[in-house]
């Protein structure tokens, strides 16, 4: 029914970064991005993951990526401002964010839930994104076109029960995504902002 082919070089001198990009939805990501001629920038926690992808991209000869390990779960805001610098360093902007990585957590029941669980969902889930996105605004500016993008499910439009953190995480993503798609509205250079 649809017979759309994006043109190879679709992202050409593009800078995208992509968290949770060692394996699933983020690294069949990053290998599409870079198809269609991005610089990916691989973030994730995991660097032997992050290697292969990197080897990966290299390989099929697209353009040369790039790979900030870190772990969400124990970032605070510096390591979000050094993830900043490190990039305006090599690159000056950035065109594209996906924020992919997500924690899924336990299915069980609210009254069940660990706190501790429930606070490590919302610092890789919510609090990582946040800052992220906070500390990378200043160099999306600095692109033409620029685009934020959050992962989204099913279960952060409707809840659904044992879903517990892993749900109310993504209802968080939904309302982080529309609010800095209305504060960043009509601003000089449009940044896009949505959820998928």
């Amino acid at each position: 029914m649809f017979d759309y082919q994006a043109p190879k070089d679709l992202l050409q001198s593009k800078v995208i970064l992509v968290t949770g990009a060692g394996d699933g939805i983020g690294k069949t990501a990053a290998l599409s991005f870079a198809k269609h001629g991005a610089t990916v920038i691989l973030l994730g926690r995991t660097v032997s993951k992050l290697e292969k992808v990197y080897d990966e991209i290299e390989s099929k000869g697209y353009p040369k990526p790039a790979i900030i390990p870190m772990n969400l779960e124990g970032a605070v805001e510096k390591d979000y401002i050094d993830v900043a610098n490190s990039i305006e360093a090599e690159f000056t902007h950035i065109d594209g964010i996906l924020h992919n990585a997500a924690q899924l957590g336990s299915l069980t029941s609210i009254e069940q839930y660990e706190v501790p669980v429930w606070n490590k969902m919302m610092q890789v889930n919510v609090n990582a994104p946040f800052m992220l996105t906070k500390t990378l605004l200043p160099l999306l500016r600095n692109s033409e076109d620029a685009s934020i993008i959050f992962t989204s499910s099913s279960v952060g439009r409707k809840g659904r029960a044992f879903w517990g953190a892993y749900s109310v995480s993504k209802f968080a993503n939904e309302g982080l995504m529309q609010v800095l798609a209305d504060e960043l509205n009509g601003t000089d250079k449009t940044i896009k902002v949505n959820s998928i």
